[in-house]
Protein backbone atom coordinates (compact mmCIF):
# COMPACT_ATOMS: atom_id res chain seq x y z
CA UNK A 1 0.00 0.00 0.00
CA UNK A 2 1.75 3.25 -0.85
CA UNK A 3 2.14 6.10 1.78
CA UNK A 4 -0.92 8.70 1.80
CA UNK A 5 -0.51 12.21 2.92
CA UNK A 6 -2.67 13.68 5.63
CA UNK A 7 -3.94 16.52 7.36
CA UNK A 8 -5.92 17.24 10.43
CA UNK A 9 -8.09 19.98 10.55
CA UNK A 10 -9.07 20.62 14.40
CA UNK A 11 -5.87 19.71 15.23
CA UNK A 12 -5.97 20.86 18.48
CA UNK A 13 -9.00 19.30 20.23
CA UNK A 14 -8.74 16.27 22.12
CA UNK A 15 -10.20 14.52 18.74
CA UNK A 16 -7.82 16.27 16.98
CA UNK A 17 -4.92 15.26 19.41
CA UNK A 18 -5.78 11.90 19.30
CA UNK A 19 -6.15 11.41 15.33
CA UNK A 20 -2.25 12.91 15.21
CA UNK A 21 -0.99 9.94 17.39
CA UNK A 22 -2.63 7.56 15.25
CA UNK A 23 -1.31 8.88 12.01
CA UNK A 24 2.39 9.17 13.46
CA UNK A 25 2.08 5.63 14.25
CA UNK A 26 0.20 4.56 10.75
CA UNK A 27 1.96 2.23 8.51
CA UNK A 28 0.17 3.96 5.25
CA UNK A 29 -0.51 7.25 6.50
CA UNK A 30 1.63 10.04 7.08
CA UNK A 31 0.95 13.79 8.45
CA UNK A 32 2.20 16.40 6.54
CA UNK A 33 -0.82 18.89 7.65
CA UNK A 34 -1.92 20.43 11.34
CA UNK A 35 -4.83 22.73 10.90
CA UNK A 36 -7.30 24.49 13.37
CA UNK A 37 -8.35 28.14 13.95
CA UNK A 38 -6.60 31.43 12.96
CA UNK A 39 -5.74 31.63 16.42
CA UNK A 40 -3.33 29.17 16.10
CA UNK A 41 -2.23 29.48 12.31
CA UNK A 42 1.15 30.04 12.41
CA UNK A 43 2.29 28.69 15.41
CA UNK A 44 4.19 25.08 15.73
CA UNK A 45 2.20 22.45 16.95
CA UNK A 46 4.05 22.18 19.61
CA UNK A 47 3.38 25.32 20.65
CA UNK A 48 -0.71 25.09 19.97
CA UNK A 49 -1.45 22.28 21.97
CA UNK A 50 1.07 23.62 25.38
CA UNK A 51 -0.52 23.51 28.26
CA UNK A 52 -3.84 21.16 27.04
CA UNK A 53 -2.04 18.16 25.70
CA UNK A 54 -4.75 15.47 26.35
CA UNK A 55 -2.93 12.00 25.52
CA UNK A 56 -0.83 9.97 27.40
CA UNK A 57 1.80 9.42 24.87
CA UNK A 58 3.82 12.71 24.44
CA UNK A 59 3.05 14.64 21.44
CA UNK A 60 4.48 13.32 18.11
CA UNK A 61 8.23 13.70 17.15
CA UNK A 62 6.81 13.99 13.32
CA UNK A 63 3.81 16.44 14.22
CA UNK A 64 6.02 19.03 16.82
CA UNK A 65 8.09 21.51 14.05
CA UNK A 66 4.55 21.35 11.54
CA UNK A 67 3.32 24.70 11.54
CA UNK A 68 0.06 25.29 12.12
CA UNK A 69 -2.32 26.49 8.96
CA UNK A 70 -6.11 28.06 9.11
CA UNK A 71 -8.63 25.59 8.64
CA UNK A 72 -10.86 28.16 7.41
CA UNK A 73 -8.67 30.45 4.73
CA UNK A 74 -5.85 28.07 4.07
CA UNK A 75 -7.79 25.39 2.13
CA UNK A 76 -6.81 25.79 -1.33
CA UNK A 77 -3.16 25.06 0.17
CA UNK A 78 -3.85 22.48 2.27
CA UNK A 79 -5.99 20.53 -0.59
CA UNK A 80 -2.82 20.71 -2.70
CA UNK A 81 -0.46 19.60 -0.07
CA UNK A 82 -2.45 15.99 1.13
CA UNK A 83 -4.41 13.60 -0.36
CA UNK A 84 -7.33 13.62 2.18
CA UNK A 85 -8.06 15.01 5.62
CA UNK A 86 -9.48 13.96 9.03
CA UNK A 87 -11.77 16.95 10.39
CA UNK A 88 -12.36 17.50 13.82
CA UNK A 89 -13.37 20.76 14.09
CA UNK A 90 -15.10 22.70 16.61
CA UNK A 91 -17.49 25.28 15.55
CA UNK A 92 -21.22 25.48 14.65
CA UNK A 93 -23.03 23.08 12.78
CA UNK A 94 -23.75 24.93 9.66
CA UNK A 95 -20.23 26.21 9.23
CA UNK A 96 -18.76 22.76 9.96
CA UNK A 97 -21.20 21.53 6.51
CA UNK A 98 -20.32 24.28 4.20
CA UNK A 99 -16.28 24.05 5.47
CA UNK A 100 -16.28 20.14 4.46
CA UNK A 101 -17.72 20.83 1.48
CA UNK A 102 -15.52 23.60 0.45
CA UNK A 103 -12.60 20.77 1.22
CA UNK A 104 -14.19 18.53 -0.96
CA UNK A 105 -14.99 21.13 -3.64
CA UNK A 106 -10.99 21.80 -3.75
CA UNK A 107 -10.85 17.81 -4.72
CA UNK A 108 -9.85 17.21 -0.76
CA UNK A 109 -11.35 14.00 0.45
CA UNK A 110 -12.49 14.44 4.19
CA UNK A 111 -13.13 11.70 6.52
CA UNK A 112 -15.01 13.72 9.55
CA UNK A 113 -15.80 12.78 13.17
CA UNK A 114 -18.63 15.73 13.10
CA UNK A 115 -21.81 15.34 13.20
CA UNK A 116 -22.61 18.14 10.62
CA UNK A 117 -23.35 15.78 7.73
CA UNK A 118 -24.61 12.70 9.21
CA UNK A 119 -28.12 13.37 7.64
CA UNK A 120 -26.61 14.56 4.24
CA UNK A 121 -28.32 11.95 2.02
CA UNK A 122 -25.14 11.36 -0.17
CA UNK A 123 -22.97 11.41 2.62
CA UNK A 124 -21.89 7.99 4.23
CA UNK A 125 -22.48 7.21 7.52
CA UNK A 126 -20.07 4.13 8.25
CA UNK A 127 -19.11 1.69 10.56
CA UNK A 128 -16.63 -0.55 8.71
CA UNK A 129 -17.72 -3.80 9.73
CA UNK A 130 -21.25 -3.13 9.33
CA UNK A 131 -22.70 -1.17 6.34
CA UNK A 132 -19.13 -0.80 4.28
CA UNK A 133 -21.60 -1.21 1.17
CA UNK A 134 -22.86 2.77 2.13
CA UNK A 135 -19.98 4.22 0.33
CA UNK A 136 -20.47 3.80 -2.79
CA UNK A 137 -23.07 6.49 -2.52
CA UNK A 138 -19.86 8.54 -2.72
CA UNK A 139 -20.36 8.80 -6.99
CA UNK A 140 -23.43 10.49 -6.36
CA UNK A 141 -21.96 13.06 -3.99
CA UNK A 142 -19.04 13.69 -6.45
CA UNK A 143 -21.87 14.18 -9.29
CA UNK A 144 -23.86 16.67 -7.15
CA UNK A 145 -20.47 18.68 -5.78
CA UNK A 146 -19.41 18.04 -9.37
CA UNK A 147 -15.92 16.36 -7.85
CA UNK A 148 -13.74 14.05 -8.92
CA UNK A 149 -11.91 13.48 -6.13
CA UNK A 150 -13.57 15.38 -3.63
CA UNK A 151 -16.30 13.89 -1.23
CA UNK A 152 -17.18 13.67 2.51
CA UNK A 153 -17.23 10.62 4.65
CA UNK A 154 -18.43 10.81 8.13
CA UNK A 155 -18.45 8.25 11.14
CA UNK A 156 -21.16 7.61 13.30
CA UNK A 157 -21.71 9.11 17.19
CA UNK A 158 -19.47 7.88 19.66
CA UNK A 159 -21.86 6.00 21.89
CA UNK A 160 -23.31 3.94 18.92
CA UNK A 161 -19.91 1.72 18.73
CA UNK A 162 -20.48 0.36 21.80
CA UNK A 163 -24.23 -1.05 21.15
CA UNK A 164 -24.49 -1.41 18.02
CA UNK A 165 -22.04 -3.72 16.55
CA UNK A 166 -23.38 -6.39 19.51
CA UNK A 167 -26.90 -5.90 18.16
CA UNK A 168 -26.08 -6.13 14.07
CA UNK A 169 -24.95 -9.97 13.95
CA UNK A 170 -28.65 -10.56 15.45
CA UNK A 171 -30.88 -7.87 13.58
CA UNK A 172 -31.27 -9.76 10.17
CA UNK A 173 -31.34 -13.57 11.64
CA UNK A 174 -34.01 -12.74 14.88
CA UNK A 175 -35.98 -9.78 13.58
CA UNK A 176 -34.92 -7.43 16.21
CA UNK A 177 -37.89 -5.02 16.60
CA UNK A 178 -37.24 -2.97 19.74
CA UNK A 179 -34.36 -1.95 21.73
CA UNK A 180 -33.94 0.19 24.81
CA UNK A 181 -30.15 1.39 25.57
CA UNK A 182 -28.75 3.35 28.46
CA UNK A 183 -25.18 4.59 27.77
CA UNK A 184 -22.75 5.76 30.67
CA UNK A 185 -20.49 7.98 28.70
CA UNK A 186 -16.94 9.23 29.56
CA UNK A 187 -16.09 12.83 29.71
CA UNK A 188 -13.65 12.51 27.06
CA UNK A 189 -16.60 12.13 24.95
CA UNK A 190 -16.94 15.91 26.06
CA UNK A 191 -13.25 17.15 24.95
CA UNK A 192 -12.58 17.58 28.73
CA UNK A 193 -10.15 15.51 31.24
CA UNK A 194 -10.90 15.44 34.94
CA UNK A 195 -8.62 18.82 35.49
CA UNK A 196 -11.15 20.96 33.22
CA UNK A 197 -14.11 19.49 34.02
CA UNK A 198 -13.99 19.45 37.77
CA UNK A 199 -17.92 18.86 38.40
CA UNK A 200 -17.82 15.74 37.41
CA UNK A 201 -15.50 14.61 40.05
CA UNK A 202 -17.95 12.30 42.50
CA UNK A 203 -20.89 13.12 39.94
CA UNK A 204 -23.14 11.94 37.29
CA UNK A 205 -24.70 14.14 34.81
CA UNK A 206 -27.96 12.95 33.02
CA UNK A 207 -28.20 14.74 30.24
CA UNK A 208 -26.14 15.12 27.01
CA UNK A 209 -27.52 17.97 24.75
CA UNK A 210 -28.38 15.87 21.32
CA UNK A 211 -27.24 12.63 22.05
CA UNK A 212 -30.32 10.48 22.11
CA UNK A 213 -31.67 11.79 19.19
CA UNK A 214 -28.30 10.65 17.77
CA UNK A 215 -28.35 7.12 19.87
CA UNK A 216 -31.98 6.19 18.61
CA UNK A 217 -31.92 7.71 15.06
CA UNK A 218 -28.43 6.97 13.17
CA UNK A 219 -28.66 3.07 13.67
CA UNK A 220 -31.43 3.80 11.37
CA UNK A 221 -29.04 5.02 8.76
CA UNK A 222 -26.63 2.71 9.73
CA UNK A 223 -28.60 -0.08 8.79
CA UNK A 224 -30.59 1.46 6.02
CA UNK A 225 -29.65 1.05 2.07
CA UNK A 226 -28.18 2.83 -0.87
CA UNK A 227 -31.32 3.80 -3.87
CA UNK A 228 -31.65 6.00 -6.23
CA UNK A 229 -28.11 7.93 -5.15
CA UNK A 230 -28.63 8.64 -1.66
CA UNK A 231 -28.85 6.08 1.66
CA UNK A 232 -32.54 5.67 2.67
CA UNK A 233 -32.64 5.06 6.58
CA UNK A 234 -34.11 1.64 7.72
CA UNK A 235 -37.69 1.78 9.66
CA UNK A 236 -37.07 -0.57 12.02
CA UNK A 237 -35.90 -1.71 15.01
CA UNK A 238 -37.69 1.03 17.10
CA UNK A 239 -35.10 2.28 19.64
CA UNK A 240 -35.51 4.28 22.71
CA UNK A 241 -32.19 5.93 24.56
CA UNK A 242 -31.29 7.83 27.69
CA UNK A 243 -27.73 9.12 28.23
CA UNK A 244 -25.53 10.22 30.90
CA UNK A 245 -21.91 11.64 31.62
CA UNK A 246 -20.27 9.89 34.14
CA UNK A 247 -17.13 10.01 36.03
CA UNK A 248 -14.70 8.17 33.72
CA UNK A 249 -11.80 9.41 31.50
CA UNK A 250 -12.23 7.30 28.39
CA UNK A 251 -15.26 4.14 27.49
CA UNK A 252 -18.91 4.41 26.96
CA UNK A 253 -20.86 1.97 28.38
CA UNK A 254 -24.19 0.54 27.31
CA UNK A 255 -26.81 -1.17 29.22
CA UNK A 256 -29.09 -2.55 26.49
CA UNK A 257 -32.83 -4.83 26.62
CA UNK A 258 -34.11 -6.17 22.96
CA UNK A 259 -36.45 -8.15 22.05
CA UNK A 260 -37.06 -10.32 18.66
CA UNK A 261 -39.16 -11.90 16.30
CA UNK A 262 -37.51 -14.81 16.59
CA UNK A 263 -36.32 -15.00 20.20
CA UNK A 264 -32.82 -16.75 19.97
CA UNK A 265 -30.89 -19.10 22.40
CA UNK A 266 -28.42 -16.99 24.82
CA UNK A 267 -25.87 -19.63 22.86
CA UNK A 268 -27.09 -18.62 19.71
CA UNK A 269 -25.95 -15.06 20.46
CA UNK A 270 -23.08 -15.46 21.51
CA UNK A 271 -22.15 -17.93 18.53
CA UNK A 272 -23.07 -15.20 16.47
CA UNK A 273 -21.19 -12.37 18.46
CA UNK A 274 -17.90 -14.62 18.39
CA UNK A 275 -18.16 -15.57 14.44
CA UNK A 276 -18.70 -11.67 13.32
CA UNK A 277 -16.46 -10.00 11.32
CA UNK A 278 -16.49 -7.86 8.63
CA UNK A 279 -14.56 -6.54 5.66
CA UNK A 280 -11.98 -4.43 7.74
CA UNK A 281 -10.92 -7.84 8.91
CA UNK A 282 -11.21 -9.56 5.43
CA UNK A 283 -9.34 -6.93 4.39
CA UNK A 284 -6.95 -7.20 6.87
CA UNK A 285 -6.96 -3.31 7.62
CA UNK A 286 -4.65 -2.16 9.93
CA UNK A 287 -6.47 -0.70 12.44
CA UNK A 288 -8.85 -2.90 12.39
CA UNK A 289 -9.56 -5.45 15.61
CA UNK A 290 -9.09 -9.23 15.09
CA UNK A 291 -11.65 -10.32 16.85
CA UNK A 292 -14.63 -7.39 16.79
CA UNK A 293 -16.75 -8.70 19.07
CA UNK A 294 -15.20 -9.89 23.00
CA UNK A 295 -18.19 -11.69 25.42
CA UNK A 296 -17.17 -11.93 28.61
CA UNK A 297 -18.81 -15.10 31.00
CA UNK A 298 -17.67 -13.09 33.98
CA UNK A 299 -20.86 -11.12 35.77
CA UNK A 300 -18.52 -7.96 36.89
CA UNK A 301 -17.31 -7.90 33.01
CA UNK A 302 -17.09 -5.60 30.40
CA UNK A 303 -15.32 -3.18 33.35
CA UNK A 304 -14.24 0.51 31.80
CA UNK A 305 -10.83 0.38 33.34
CA UNK A 306 -10.18 -3.19 32.24
CA UNK A 307 -11.83 -3.44 29.21
CA UNK A 308 -11.76 -0.62 27.11
CA UNK A 309 -8.20 -1.06 25.57
CA UNK A 310 -8.87 -4.15 24.04
CA UNK A 311 -7.13 -4.49 20.43
CA UNK A 312 -5.96 -1.18 20.94
CA UNK A 313 -9.05 0.13 21.88
CA UNK A 314 -10.63 -0.79 18.42
CA UNK A 315 -13.15 -3.85 19.94
CA UNK A 316 -16.19 -3.91 21.10
CA UNK A 317 -16.49 -5.73 24.85
CA UNK A 318 -19.78 -7.07 25.71
CA UNK A 319 -20.95 -9.62 28.85
CA UNK A 320 -23.88 -10.16 31.17
CA UNK A 321 -25.81 -11.67 28.80
CA UNK A 322 -29.32 -12.68 30.47
CA UNK A 323 -32.95 -12.97 30.18
CA UNK A 324 -35.01 -9.87 31.11
CA UNK A 325 -38.80 -9.87 32.21
CA UNK A 326 -40.05 -6.75 29.75
CA UNK A 327 -37.70 -7.76 26.89
CA UNK A 328 -35.93 -10.77 25.59
CA UNK A 329 -32.79 -10.28 26.45
CA UNK A 330 -30.54 -7.66 28.57
CA UNK A 331 -26.46 -7.24 28.04
CA UNK A 332 -23.37 -4.86 28.42
CA UNK A 333 -21.37 -3.40 25.98
CA UNK A 334 -18.49 -1.38 26.58
CA UNK A 335 -16.20 0.63 23.83
CA UNK A 336 -13.33 3.26 23.70
CA UNK A 337 -15.23 6.44 22.85
CA UNK A 338 -12.38 8.44 21.17
CA UNK A 339 -10.53 5.14 19.23
CA UNK A 340 -13.04 2.85 17.97
CA UNK A 341 -15.81 5.90 18.85
CA UNK A 342 -14.05 8.68 17.14
CA UNK A 343 -10.35 9.31 15.60
CA UNK A 344 -10.07 5.86 15.43
CA UNK A 345 -12.85 4.74 14.16
CA UNK A 346 -12.57 7.65 11.64
CA UNK A 347 -8.80 6.27 10.74
CA UNK A 348 -10.61 2.60 9.52
CA UNK A 349 -13.12 4.17 7.37
CA UNK A 350 -9.97 6.02 5.93
CA UNK A 351 -8.41 2.88 5.57
CA UNK A 352 -11.47 1.05 3.47
CA UNK A 353 -11.95 3.97 1.81
CA UNK A 354 -8.24 3.84 0.38
CA UNK A 355 -8.63 -0.17 0.15
CA UNK A 356 -11.11 0.36 -2.29
CA UNK A 357 -9.29 3.20 -4.19
CA UNK A 358 -11.53 6.19 -3.11
CA UNK A 359 -8.19 8.07 -1.90
CA UNK A 360 -6.46 7.72 -5.48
Amino acid sequence: MKKYKVGVIGATGMVGQRFVTLISEHPWFELKVVAASSRSAGKTYEEAVAGRWAMQKPIPECAKKLVMKCAETDIAEIAGEVDFVFSAVDMKKDEIKALEEAYAKAECPVVSNNSAHRWTPDVPMVVPEINPEHIEVIASQRARLGTKRGFIAVKSNCSLQSYVPALHPLKDEFGLNRALVCTYQAISGAGKTFETFPDIVDNVIPYIGGEEEKSEREPLKLWGKVENGEIVTAEKPSITAQCFRVACSDGHMAAVFASFDKKPTKEEIIDRWAKFSGVPQELGLPSAPKQFIHYFEEDNRPQTKLDRMIENGMAVSVGRLREDSQYDYKFVCLSHNTLRGAAGGAVLLAELLCAKGYMD
